[in-house]
């Protein structure tokens, strides 16, 4: 079989899962991926000093590229798995901008992708995955993760009407209309009432489109160590971690190896637009890996979505930048928050329903959700770190019987 007969087969069985559940699912990620994450790269650009072409130019990379890694992994491996880029890169950039010049951050981009896919490349990124406990990475899902419910509670508080009508509407869709996606329900209500109590106003619409403007980067060894080392690890540790153990929370077995590879190579392709990192998205890969998307086989079509979503959001991110901030901060909260409730729920079963790493499980998750952000790299990297530490401490016999029950599986299988 060719390969444009190949892709043409994944695209026609993909659109066999295309139902109200998995483009529901989709649109929701996107909306969620679309909106606060953008603002965070739009004022990021603003404290860097970057132009309006540099910002829209690194909008463009990030969504354009993050898209296609999404659509691609998804489609190959038939998988949820969805592609963006790091927040929290994101926010370390922003301040690095201040120190460097865009050309030599970009040369630590390309760097960063570089050594991302190197290591998954040689499948060390996997082996590491395979060593990890399974309740200490879900363990961490929850600590991480747990904050879009929480967020959804002080959502209800600060804006009773717009949160609370998704809340309501969510929980009667879920008892009542069963064939209706809940959280789509919850948005379109929740959206309506925005609008009807005009706290949904566009303002200040550019009508002009703007090309994105690439440029060569500049390789310096300050900048890399800066940057493109904490980048790095901020891709591997925390968001292809998090999208792993989400998937694995579901059901799946994650291309571990060739999530690294190809977010590298994305990430490497984005530099020279001057944008941060492309990986797999934690949060989207929730939410279009959740039960709410459907039977399991098919979700991978909302991960499609999800990534045609963000194609065309970054092609024309200098037309859509208005809406995004135009919409109700406390609406993303509400809506992320019960996106998130499937996985929370599976993640916490796997991660405390054993009798094996309960101590690192506990602790994956409370510094999971103390947000802990030392020396430039976040919380999901220190929560797998931290409670490994504490396993290997407390736990030893743990990785003792872990090891000889792997042993036996191999003499068996072989």
């Amino acid at each position: 079989m060719d390969k444009n007969h190949r892709i043409h087969s994944e695209i026609r069985d993909m659109t066999k899962h295309l139902n109200l559940n998995t483009a529901s699912a989709g649109l929701v990620a996107a909306v969620f991926g679309c909106t606060g994450p953008a603002l965070i790269i739009i004022g990021g650009a603003e404290a860097g000093g970057l132009s309006h072409t540099e910002t829209i130019s690194w909008l463009f990379a990030v969504y354009f590229f993050g898209g296609l890694l999404g659509m691609y992994l998804s489609l190959k491996y038939r998988q949820p798995i969805a592609g963006a880029y790091s927040i929290a890169g994101a926010v370390l950039v922003a301040g690095a901008l201040t120190h460097f010049s865009l050309s030599e951050a970009a040369g630590a981009y390309a760097a960063a992708g570089a050594l991302v896919f190197l290591l998954g490349k040689t499948g060390l990124v996997e082996k590491a995955m395979q060593w990890i406990p399974v309740p200490i990475v879900m363990g961490m899902i929850v600590g991480v993760m747990i904050r879009f419910a929480t967020e959804m509670v002080t959502a209800v508080e600060a804006a009773p009407l717009l949160a609370g009508s998704a809340v309501v509407t969510y929980l009667l869709s879920s008892r009542f209309i069963k064939r209706f996606p809940p959280v789509l329900s919850a948005l379109l209500v929740s959206m309506l009432l925005a609008v009807v109590t005009k706290q949904f106003s566009v303002q200040g619409m550019d009508s002009t489109f703007l090309v994105p403007e690439p440029l060569m980067p500049v390789f310096s060894v300050e900048a890399i160590i800066s940057i493109g080392l904490p980048l790095a690890l901020l891709v591997i540790c925390a968001e292809n971690a998090q999208s792993t153990g989400i998937l694995m929370a579901q059901g799946y077995k994650p291309p571990v190896s060739a999530m690294a590879v190809w977010s590298g190579i994305g990430g490497f392709i984005a530099s020279f637009f001057g944008a941060h990192a492309v990986n797999t998205a934690g949060p989207m890969t929730a939410i279009c890996a959740s039960d709410e998307s459907g039977k399991k086989e098919g979700r991978y079509a909302a991960a499609v979505v999800n990534g045609g979503v963000f194609v065309v959001f970054g092609v024309f991110a200098a037309f859509v930048v208005p809406f995004v901030a135009a919409m109700p901060a406390a609406i993303i909260s509400a809506i992320a928050g019960l996106a998130m409730i499937g996985v929370l729920l599976s993640s916490l079963k796997m991660a405390f329903s054993d009798s094996k790493f309960q101590m690192g499980a506990f602790f994956a998750m409370i510094i999971g959700m103390s947000g802990v952000n030392f020396l430039s790299i976040s919380a999901p990297f220190w929560a797998i770190i931290g409670s490994l530490a504490v396993s290997l401490i407390m736990e030893r016999e743990h990785f003792e019987r872990k090891s000889e029950e792997k042993e036996a599986s191999e003499r068996s299988s072989a």
